[in-house]
């Protein structure tokens, strides 16, 4: 069989040692604490920018093509209740190679987001820390590569390697974690509502849309508009796809994936739509478009500093679920693809009393911790979003082929209206990417173009279905 059509079947998973301990709440914790982060704490304030009070629209917009997406991903997570997410839909429906690509792309995901959210916590923790009289500085360089810097970054590294310890004891005691932060994640927004939207104002809405409904490039290399907007909140939504790389730690996958998956969806589009209403309508949006902390900027202005406060105070303690999430999903793909062979196998290794991949996690976490102190923040919501977009569209495509190859199959959870949702979800993916900036596109595919040569001269050869091992 050609490397390129290697299927892999699709099958329950066998016992790999990883502990069955995570319900539907604890998934659904998992997707809003991946999910709600920085994307609602500070980059409303850029898509604002970008779109004027259209980015009310552009969530919108961002949100319903997750939707599509999302339902793609719980019937397919259902169907093979596997860790992998994307990248296990689509090597057994589209073949060995795309399944490369896909596990490429959700690397570059996965990495930056983890390392991206690291970076900007801690700028919430150094200010912190300074208020406390212990000074921490933010960064340390020590050289550069090529004409740019190198930075060690001590905060951002302390957290990565503080939430790989918490997920290296166990998964079950992680998510218990997670679900406390994501209640005070919620309950810090629900308390901006309260302030913000006595002080709604309609006018502030006009014009609505002051730089186009599309995406215009700027002279900076930055692009302006409701879609400029729509591909940069993107990120914001996203994180559902960590549920699905829980599938061989939940204890009854063909029920609580789906529910992890669109309950969090659904839970996360309804809080973005009404906090970036009340955002707009309590101030106009050019006060806080420039702003590192837009939600506490706009309480503060409201004439309620300890809200502010006690905002920002959440926001730094709360933000590393994110990490928690993405950190967890990158070691569970890792960890599926060195299972397949496709990375070395020894990295599959799952300690016996703890029932986490020990390795595999703290690999990530060096992982991480190196493009911490390597990465500036300016393009790292849309280079993220680069390989998340291709990931999505590889699975809206597996659904389809697997729609027509193997109807019969049991699929406890069936997306509704599967030959409109699925080309949607395509459709509107395309269209993200290519609203994204150009070079964003250029950095995405020089990051395909090192994977195709890893895949090529390593897993073409090495990987399960080529040895028969």
């Amino acid at each position: 069989m050609a490397f390129w059509n290697r299927l892999k079947p699709i099958e329950a998973p066998g016992d790999h040692g990883l502990k069955r301990t995570l319900s539907w709440p604890h998934l659904l914790a998992l997707g809003v604490g991946a999910i709600v982060g920085a994307g609602i704490y500070a980059l409303i304030g850029q898509g604002a920018g970008q779109a004027g009070p259209g980015v009310i629209l552009s969530f919108a917009i961002a949100g319903t093509v997750c939707a599509c997406a999302a339902l793609c991903y719980a019937e397919l997570a259902t169907m093979m209740p596997a860790s992998g997410s994307a990248y296990t839909y689509t090597y057994s429906a589209l073949g060995e190679l795309a399944a490369w690509i896909v596990g490429w792309a959700l690397i570059l995901e996965y990495s930056v987001v983890v390392s991206a959210v690291a970076v900007g916590w801690s700028g919430y923790a150094s200010g912190l820390l300074q208020g406390f009289g212990i000074a921490i500085p933010q960064t340390l360089p020590f050289g550069e590569i090529a004409g740019n810097a190198l930075n060690f970054n001590p905060l951002a590294v302390f957290i990565i390697f503080a939430v790989a310890g918490l997920l290296i004891l166990g998964t079950r005691e992680s998510a218990r974690v997670n679900t406390v932060l994501v209640v005070l994640k919620i309950a810090a927004l629900l308390l901006f509502l309260v302030i913000a939207l006595p002080a709604f104002d309609i006018a502030r809405f006009e014009p609505f849309a002051p730089f186009g409904w599309g995406s215009t490039p700027q002279a900076g290399g930055n692009n302006v508009g409701i879609m400029a907007a729509a591909a940069v909140m993107f990120f914001a939504f996203y994180g559902f796809d960590a549920v699905s790389t829980a599938a061989e730690e939940t204890k009854n996958p063909g029920r609580d994936l789906a529910i992890g998956i669109i309950g969090s969806m659904l839970i996360c589009t309804a809080l973005y739509m009404a906090v970036g209403a009340a955002a707009i309508g309590a101030m106009d949006f050019r006060a806080f478009s420039a702003s590192g902390e837009p939600i506490a900027l706009i309480v503060r202005s409201l004439g309620q500093p300890q809200a502010a406060a006690i905002i920002g105070g959440v926001a730094s303690i709360a933000i590393p679920t994110v990490i928690l999430a993405f950190l967890y999903g990158q070691s569970r793909i890792f960890l599926v693809m060195a299972r397949d062979g496709l990375l070395p196998r020894s990295w599959a290794h799952v300690h016996s009393k703890l029932g986490t991949p020990v390795f595999i996690t703290l690999f990530t976490a060096v992982v991480c911790s190196a493009l911490a102190g390597l990465l500036t923040l300016g393009e790292i919501a849309a280079l993220a979003n680069a390989g998340t977009l291709a990931a999505f569209i590889a699975v809206s495509v597996a659904l389809m082929v697997l729609r027509r190859r193997d109807p019969k199959r049991k699929r406890p959870f069936k997306a509704p209206l599967a030959w409109l949702v699925a080309p949607l979800a395509i459709a509107g993916c395309l269209y993200l990417f290519y609203s994204l900036p150009a070079n964003t596109v250029r950095l995405f595919f020089t990051w395909m173009a090192i994977g195709i040569p890893v895949y090529l001269f390593w897993g073409m050869g090495k990987s399960a279905l080529a040895t028969g091992k």
